[in-house]
């Protein structure tokens, strides 16, 4: 049985100077992306093509999306496997080529550092890596390779 889920969200451009997209420069790139339930986020586009390097851009969403799907399933899959995680933290870099007509990601590395409770699990832990990419919405839905060094150790 296939079930569906929907997710809308809505994005407002708030960058208008006064005299709209007139020209390249006279307008800015703000924007707030927003959904029902949660806190608005404030939105800009990369620096590198004039955005508030103050405001969240597309290209970082898109990684921390993936950071955040590859951590959810982690910690799910640990805890079927009785594997106790006492702290997860990612240092996820993107890396994105510029193109004549726009750009795409060539890769997203996921570097997460995670904490067991007992040497025993470290193991099953670092495999566990590798179930919980494939089970990721997110990692499944992009076209170029998402990659991961992680590292366990334990609490003590």
């Amino acid at each position: 049985m296939s079930r569906q889920h929907t997710y809308e969200t809505v994005v407002t451009w708030t960058g208008n100077r006064g005299t709209g997209t007139s020209s390249y420069r006279d307008y800015g790139r703000e924007h707030d992306l927003s959904a029902e339930g949660p806190p608005v986020i404030p939105g800009t586009a990369d620096p590198a093509f004039r955005g508030d390097p103050a405001r969240w851009n597309p290209e970082q969403l898109l990684v921390g999306s993936l950071s955040q799907c590859h951590m959810l399933w982690f910690l799910h899959k640990c805890a079927m496997a009785k594997v106790v995680v006492t702290a997860y933290s990612d240092t996820a870099t993107g890396t994105m080529a510029e193109t004549a007509d726009g750009g795409h990601f060539t890769e997203v590395v996921l570097r997460p550092a995670v904490t067991v409770a007992e040497p025993e699990m470290m193991e099953t832990a670092m495999e566990l890596h590798e179930a919980a990419h494939k089970s990721c919405f997110i990692a499944a839905s992009v076209n170029f390779p998402v990659r991961h060094e992680p590292t366990v150790r334990t609490a003590d």
